[in-house]
């Protein structure tokens, strides 16, 4: 197993823990509201900065998984140049993007470690730091597609499916079939 599936593997415990220890949470204070006029007071912030790393990680492996929304209707549209060119733009714009997520997270780094969350009293660059996990992420798996592209280990199909990576490989068992099928003819 590679040590990028390790990581996302990783990165899917840590979703899960986030999302149980959030649900805990909430809920229990919800009872403890309702049920016995208290409350954990930490509770609503904790629950607050879990979710927050929680989209942040996720967005990354949304990406890795090309489970993000896409309207990509015109783009099939288009004849194979220019749906490259298409993809080139898109991840030129997706590594801009995450680039200014950083800068702006690394900008505000000072500020934020001197800047105290109410409750908790932890520094609030901890519960930003997901902002450095979601732009290397986004720029490491971008610039990994854009290998892939380069040396034609990613093929037309692929360039903006929003599929399933299992439906992806089925379609282009399909295509090679018919395509071998068709040279035999």
């Amino acid at each position: 197993m590679r040590i990028v599936d390790l990581l996302f593997r990783f990165f899917e415990f840590v979703l899960v823990v986030l999302l149980t220890a959030m649900v805990v949470m909430v809920f229990g204070n919800v009872v403890l509201r309702y049920a016995f006029n208290s409350g954990i007071t930490v509770s609503e912030e904790l629950s607050r900065f879990a979710f927050i790393w929680l989209a942040f990680i996720g967005a990354v492996v949304g990406v890795r998984d090309r489970a993000h929304l896409g309207a990509d209707f015109v783009v099939n549209a288009l004849p194979p140049a220019a749906r490259k060119v298409c993809f080139l733009l898109c991840s030129g714009l997706i590594i801009w993007s995450a680039s200014l997520i950083f800068i702006g997270t690394f900008r505000g780094h000072a500020i934020n470690m001197e800047n105290y969350s109410p409750v908790m009293g932890i520094p609030m660059e901890y519960v930003y730091a997901s902002a450095y996990v979601l732009s290397i992420g986004i720029i490491a798996l971008t610039v990994a597609r854009l290998y892939q592209f380069a040396t034609g280990k990613l093929s037309n199909a692929e360039l903006f499916a929003a599929v399933d990576p299992e439906e992806a490989m089925a379609l282009e068992t399909n295509v090679s079939g018919q395509n071998s099928s068709e040279t035999k003819r």
